[in-house]
């Protein structure tokens, strides 16, 4: 895994003890889920934005920040980036129909 997702996974494991009122990432997991979900929704509507409005930077900046609160998601539910890489490596060299139509109805 990419030195900086681990870095990142292991400060955002930190936060869970920290407190609220001395760390952005202690308030949102102190606020609950649905504010955290709240943020994520929030950032991949402004990361859809910015690629309709078509500035690399921005679009960068943006994804930066939903792949951010994406991960405060994940340690929220208790789940690590590796599995997320661990599902994205299963799936390499599969057709993208192919995948979708091995999976199991819901």
């Amino acid at each position: 895994m990419n030195d900086v997702l681990l870095r990142l996974s292991a400060v955002l494991e930190a936060r869970k003890g920290a407190d609220p009122s001395s760390s952005y990432v202690a308030k949102l997991y102190h606020k609950g889920l649905d504010t955290i979900l709240k943020k994520v929704g929030e950032e991949a509507t402004e990361t859809v934005i910015a690629a309709k409005g078509g500035n690399p930077e921005e679009v960068i900046y943006e994804t930066a920040d939903l792949w951010f609160h994406t991960l405060v998601m994940l340690k929220q539910l208790g789940l690590e980036p590796e599995q997320v890489l661990a599902e994205l490596d299963r799936r390499f060299g599969l057709s993208g129909l192919e995948e979708k139509a091995n999976r199991s109805p819901k």
